[in-house]
């Protein structure tokens, strides 16, 4: 094994904890969003990129921007609006100043489950991490996540 076998073998095995962690993160906020809530981790994500949105420059999002912002294809993000928009959550309007461009924003309805959701988005986050820095192989990589600079 040279010098650099090792050092891929040990990347290849710290990308495997991240994946772990988030992982378990992402099941365990999961599994509380449904269960109190109804909603999906994409669903949440999705209802929380767009309630940012705001109607001065730049403010809106092109579905491009949202689907990276949620980490899904173009074609799984229209999936996941269309549902929603479905449920009352967010609506679609054709873009004042082109209209080609359609803007999603999230009703009046889904600003209510999202601000009911977020302290259980964020105590399922708290308790993952918790759990997750008692593993040895986690620990160094929640410490990170808990110091990182949001901003980033």
């Amino acid at each position: 094994m040279t010098a650099t076998d090792t050092a891929l073998t040990g990347l290849a095995q710290r990308w495997c904890a991240l994946s772990l962690l988030h992982g378990r993160i992402e099941g365990h906020i999961e599994r509380a969003l449904q269960a109190g809530h109804g909603l999906s981790v994409r669903e949440y994500s999705l209802l929380n990129v767009l309630s940012r949105q705001h109607d001065g420059e730049g403010g809106h999002l092109q579905m491009k921007q949202v689907a990276d912002a949620v980490v899904l294809s173009q074609s799984a993000t229209t999936r996941l609006v269309s549902r929603l928009e479905d449920r009352g959550l967010l609506a679609r309007y054709l873009c004042p100043t082109d209209r080609r461009g359609i803007y999603t924003d999230v009703s009046e309805a889904g600003l209510r489950l999202l601000a009911e959701a977020r302290p259980t988005h964020d105590a399922a986050l708290r308790e993952a991490l918790d759990e997750a820095a008692k593993v040895p192989e986690l620990a160094a990589l929640v410490r990170t996540v808990e110091s990182a600079d949001p901003a980033v």
